[in-house]
This record gives structure tokens, C-alpha cells and sequence, in this order.
């Protein structure tokens, strides 16, 4: 097991590869498995960088993040204009805005509305928390998928396999109508989280249930 100075390093680096941050403006503490990060930053899609470079570090059992967002007078703006700028954003990534309701309140975005595919969930979320002047993303988007014959989850379970990250890892996969669930063990956030995203990619999949457990090697 990492030591707690090992691991602070270890995510130290893993931020300063990133190329939107900067090491200087983020601290980095670890203790038994759990990193919290703090400093400032000037944008959310910063904040998100650095928290998503700290969780996929191995030996990282949980992330508390107490990063602030401060923008500078010029970089103040209004809501109206950040919700155009959403709005934008969408058409620009080829998301069915007709679809997404969104409300912006002091800097903070929520997202509501239906969208057949996850990955749009997810790309309406990217593209929200790009936008200058978004201090946070609350994304209630809810999956609606087209109608598709019964999934299998064998078609799943083979293409857990295909990964690379996945394949040697003790996964099962169940399927109960439109709602897929995870169970096993894996050995890191990254294979729990990849997983997660294959799932998700099966037509007709309106829920994943991710109950993989993370165990880290010694």
C-alpha cells in the first residue's frame, strides 16, 4: 500500500500533466486512501480536471474536493449570457436542444429535460461546464431511450471483455428491463468508471446500477 506521502505525490503529478491546470494553484493532502484538494481556480471546467486527475490515481479511495472557483471582475458574467453561451455550446456539439431545459441562478446551471443516449447527458454536461462564468453543473437529465428489443447482457459482458482495462477483472452483468447492473470487483476508479461507460453505450439502456467494488492491490 502506498505510503501517504507516495500517494500525495503520485496525484501532485497526476494534475500537473494535465494541461488545463497548474500545480501551484491546487493543494494536495492524503491520508489512508482519502485526497483533498484545495486552492482556486479560474473556471469549473479546472475544478473538474483536477478532480477527475486525482480519482483515477491508484490507491485513491475517495476525493474531497474544496476547490473554489474565483473569476476575476472581467470574467464576471451574467446568467443570461451564460445560458446563451450554453445554448451555443449544444447546437455546436450537435445536441437536440429542443430536448434540454436549463436554468442558470448566480453562476449555477441546472439541466433538466429527457435525452435518448447517455453520452449526450454527458456532452451537455461538458459543454455546460466549459462555459466562462459557471461556478457548478446540476445535471437532471433523464435517459429516454427509443424503443429497442430486450437488452442483453451478454452482448455487455462481451464487450467488458474487449477492454483492455476490463478484461481479466471479475464483473457480472444483470439486466432487468431497461435497467443494467454491475457487480464484482475491480482495481481501480478508472476500470469502475469505464465499465460504467460500456454499459451505458448498450442500446436501450435507461439505468446503470454501478455496484462494482473497488479493492486495490497491495
Amino acid at each position: 500500500m502506498k505510503t501517504n506521502e507516495n500517494l500525495q505525490r503520485d496525484v501532485q503529478n497526476a494534475i500537473k500533466w494535465e494541461p488545463l491546470l497548474n500545480v501551484a494553484e491546487i493543494g494536495v493532502t492524503a491520508r489512508d486512501g482519502i485526497v483533498t484538494l484545495t486552492g482556486t481556480v479560474d473556471s469549473f471546467g479546472k475544478k473538474s480536471e483536477a478532480e477527475n486527475a486525482a480519482k483515477n490515481v491508484a490507491g485513491v479511495k475517495a476525493v474531497v474536493e474544496e476547490i473554489k472557483i474565483v473569476y476575476s471582475n472581467a470574467a464576471q458574467r451574467a446568467d443570461s449570457t451564460i445560458a446563451v453561451d450554453i445554448i451555443k455550446a449544444l447546437k455546436s456539439n450537435w445536441i437536440p436542444d429542443e430536448r434540454v431545459q436549463l436554468r442558470v441562478e448566480n453562476g449555477w446551471v441546472t439541466l433538466e429535460g429527457n435525452l435518448p443516449w447517455n453520452f449526450q447527458k454527458d456532452a451537455v454536461n461538458k459543454a455546460a461546464k466549459n462555459v466562462s462564468g459557471v461556478l457548478g453543473v446540476n445535471n437532471e437529465i433523464v435517459i429516454k431511450p427509443a424503443s429497442y428489443d430486450d437488452i442483453e447482457s451478454k452482448g455487455i459482458q462481451e464487450a467488458l471483455s474487449r477492454n483492455w482495462s476490463l478484461s481479466d477483472q471479475d464483473i457480472r452483468v444483470k439486466v432487468k428491463g431497461d435497467t443494467v447492473s454491475l457487480e464484482g470487483i475491480v482495481h481501480s476508479h478508472y476500470q469502475r468508471e469505464e465499465a460504467n461507460r460500456i454499459a451505458w453505450s448498450a442500446p436501450g439502456v435507461a439505468m446503470v446500477n454501478n455496484r462494482l467494488l473497488v479493492e486495490f492491490d497491495n
